[in-house]
């Protein structure tokens, strides 16, 4: 079974100092690194880091074939193989929520 959460992106940010909290100290990379290679390893599919320099954690790669799709490295985009249309692969289906409010 493959649970919801596990095919929605999750983000790890770095903290960097700033402004009235300048007396915290940066979120070092390799924290990052982790916490992303436990979230794929436990079956995440999209995980990324950001706010540091890390092209592979940063980066949209297909989850069947591991082609990167969307190359990423902090602000730079280095790839982008989607179609003109914003799509690769298979056509994704829309998501109905039910029980919503109007």
């Amino acid at each position: 079974m493959v649970f919801a959460s596990m095919r929605l992106p999750w983000y790890f940010t770095a903290f960097h100092p700033d402004w009235k909290m300048l007396d915290r100290p940066p979120t070092p990379p390799a924290t990052l690194h982790q916490a992303r290679r436990i979230a794929l390893k436990n079956g995440v599919r999209y995980a990324y880091t950001g706010n540091v320099h890390d092209q592979e954690g940063g980066s949209t790669c297909c989850h069947a074939c591991g082609q990167i799709l969307i190359g990423r490295d902090w602000f730079t985009l280095s790839e982008w193989r989607l179609t003109p249309d914003g799509r690769w692969g298979a056509r994704r289906l829309p998501i109905r929520l039910s029980g919503r409010a109007t």
